[in-house]
């Protein structure tokens, strides 16, 4: 295996109502999306540069995406400290599962929320 090659290059996370969820990432972010439908779906993507070997990814309504608060959890960069868009979290409509934690060994912060489609989702910042 190329040991360069980031083995991460793409992320989904589930959105039951795309508006609701693209207005929520917006706000906790202070970012813009952009939506389209793609493939019969509906689709919100995160600020990137995709097709590069860095990771990217968006927000998908569609009929194979259900969102969930179980099973694989994916960590937004949150830098330089996630606390910022921490705070942001239930004043958007979702709901802080853990405070911001220090991780040890000088690994920085962690941190869960629930968004508003029902995802658990986790934040990390160096600081």
């Amino acid at each position: 295996m190329n040991e360069k090659v980031n083995i991460l290059n793409w992320f989904e996370i589930a959105a039951s109502d795309i508006a609701r969820a693209k207005k929520f990432y917006e706000e906790v972010f202070s970012v813009k999306m952009q939506q389209q439908e793609n493939m019969g779906m509906q689709m919100a993507f995160f600020p990137g540069e995709g097709a590069n070997g860095k990771v990217a990814g968006a927000l998908v309504q569609g009929p194979m995406h259900k969102p969930s608060g179980d099973g694989a959890v994916i960590y937004l960069n949150a830098n330089p400290d996630l606390g910022t868009a921490l705070s942001k979290i239930e004043k958007a409509g979702g709901k802080v599962l853990m405070p911001k934690t220090d991780i040890g060994n000088k690994m920085g912060h962690m941190a869960f929320f629930l968004d508003t489609e029902g995802n658990k989702v986790g934040l990390h910042s160096n600081n």
